[in-house]
């Protein structure tokens, strides 16, 4: 049998060593390449007069809750009643916030509830001249109410009235509003809209008597004083989405047959005369 040459044997073992060691090295180091990390970017503060970021916000007082207006509901509270000495009925809608006993929302409460009974009083206050024995089916008085103002501050509540008198030829209608700040807890006057000393009167009046005149009314015969730039002829006016609406009861500026007539005067016709810090500026901008 051949012997191997231990010295050949050995130089083989060293050199397979060798070439297993050489292979290893890049295994070692698989992984671990490192590179110089980037600073990050400081953030620096705002310059001083820099404006505040935009951000949503809900309408908030300054103490951080909901606005009065957000925290109430308009209901209403009906009201009926009837007699047979003289024959009558009578039905009323009174409008009604609930949600909140701020005595601003008691305030407006109690003014409405004041103007309805005034009303029905009136009504009830010609019972002396009805006859005795009814003619017809008796007399009624009926009120209801609209809420004309987006919502808002601004409650702008329009009252009609539709009643008959037992004996009249034909019934009759009224209008009577209420306009009431909220926030301010305070009734609206139309010269709280606009600056001091403008003739707000007279452009809405203009505006008015332009817009009956294209109407077939009659109103331009005998009429159109109703509409003349006086503030008795203009205390039924509402706060609408779109503007201004006066409203002109039956025989003001048109025979009865005509009925009431409105009139719907854009906020962009009296724009330059509305005060910046108004009711009107801060609830319809």
């Amino acid at each position: 049998m051949e012997k191997r040459n231990p010295k050949i044997f050995l130089l083989v073992l060293l050199l397979a060593v060798f070439m297993t060691a050489c292979m290893s090295i890049p295994r070692l180091f698989q992984g671990t390449e490192t590179s110089t990390p980037v600073p990050a970017t400081p953030t620096l503060p705002p310059p001083p007069d820099a404006p505040p970021a935009p951000t949503e916000t809900p309408a908030l007082d300054q103490v951080g809750t909901p606005r009065l207006f957000q925290q109430v509901t308009l209901t209403e509270e009906s009201y009926s009643e009837s007699g047979d000495s003289p024959v009558y009925t009578l039905e009323t809608n009174t409008p009604v916030l609930e949600g909140s006993d701020d005595p601003r929302v008691l305030e407006f409460n109690r003014l409405a509830a004041e103007m309805v009974d005034e009303m029905a009083a009136s009504f009830k206050s010609g019972f002396e001249y009805l006859p005795e024995e009814p003619i017809s089916a008796g007399s009624f008085f009926q009120v209801t109410f609209t809420q004309l103002a987006p919502p808002g501050d601004i409650l702008s509540i329009q009252f009609g009235v539709d009643a008959y008198s037992d004996g009249a030829a034909h019934p009759y209608h009224l209008t009577r509003t209420l306009n009431y700040d909220l926030e301010s807890g305070q009734v609206l006057s139309l010269d709280m809209l606009f600056l001091p000393g403008a003739d707000y009167l007279t452009m809405i009046a203009d505006y008015c008597k332009a817009e009956l005149a294209t109407r077939d009314i009659g109103f331009e015969l005998g009429f159109s004083g109703g509409a003349d730039p006086l503030p008795e002829n203009y205390l039924n006016w509402n706060l609408t989405y779109e503007g201004l609406l006066v409203t002109f009861d039956e025989y003001q500026v048109a025979p009865y047959a005509a009925g009431k007539q409105q009139v719907l005067v854009p906020y962009e016709t009296f724009a330059a005369l509305i005060a910046p810090d108004g009711p009107l500026s801060k609830s319809f901008p």
